[in-house]
């Protein structure tokens, strides 16, 4: 079995990807394992907070060990995870799946992110976390697969086709569409985060894309750029 684990950061199209790879017969698709346990650690002010907490795993040993490395009746097991969720945590479970990082543009992440939380530090973004992974991974020899969601958006089916084909699985169209509405693996988040995505049958590019930096994150967007130019020259890319 294939378990390719999607390292993104907020405010991107992972949920639209993870809802693409769930179109698959041969998927299945699991939303942010370690969310419960990234809010519990950090008491980071998220909405539907207690609520998430109580009803998933915080343990991060339970969590690799029966949901990440668990045992599946399917070929692919699709990880849609947020890089920064990842704290505090034995990472060494990331030398056994296949590892995309999706990363965006920081000017269109933060300033989609300012829309639903305030005082956005660098942690929130999840850039830095992303790049340390990145790093990590090319020193263990594990080098992880890098997609920017702006070339997906750009052409779904050749970027999608590129992806499969660098995971090594054969691309399937049915991954280009998807019922609107909710999903049943939906994390219990999704009613505070999920509202484009609930609308969308597609991959699409959202209004908000084109919304002007936060005059006050103009440091954190600089800093981010660092980090996101040497990621997004390492990836994937649609001729």
């Amino acid at each position: 079995m294939k378990r390719i684990n999607l390292l993104s950061g907020p405010r991107n199209i992972s949920t639209a990807l993870m809802y693409s790879f769930a179109q698959r017969k041969d998927t299945i698709v699991i939303d942010e394992p370690l969310y419960a346990r990234y809010l519990l650690l950090t008491n980071a002010d998220h909405p539907g907070r207690e609520e998430i907490i109580s009803n998933m795993e915080t343990d991060g040993k339970n969590i690799i060990n029966d949901i990440i490395l668990g045992n599946y009746k399917c070929d692919i097991l699709f990880i849609k995870q947020m890089s920064h969720h990842l704290i505090d945590l034995d990472e060494s479970f990331l030398e056994n799946v296949i590892n995309v990082l999706l990363i965006r543009n920081p000017s269109q992440l933060i300033s989609s992110l300012s829309q639903v939380l305030n005082n956005i530090e660098m942690r929130d973004t999840g850039i830095k976390k992303q790049y340390d992974l990145y790093k990590k991974l090319i020193s263990l020899d594990h080098k992880p697969i890098v997609i920017d969601s702006g070339e997906i958006l750009k052409d779904p089916e050749c970027s999608l086709s590129i992806l499969c084909e660098a995971i090594g699985i054969p691309f399937d169209k049915k991954m280009l569409r998807w019922n609107a509405g909710k999903r049943k693996e939906d994390g219990i988040w999704a009613k505070y985060w999920y509202e484009n995505v609930h609308k969308s049958t597609s991959f699409e590019k959202q209004k908000t894309s084109s919304r002007n930096l936060p005059d006050e994150y103009t440091s954190l967007y600089d800093e981010c750029m660092v980090y996101y130019n040497e990621m997004f020259s390492h990836s994937l890319k649609v001729n």
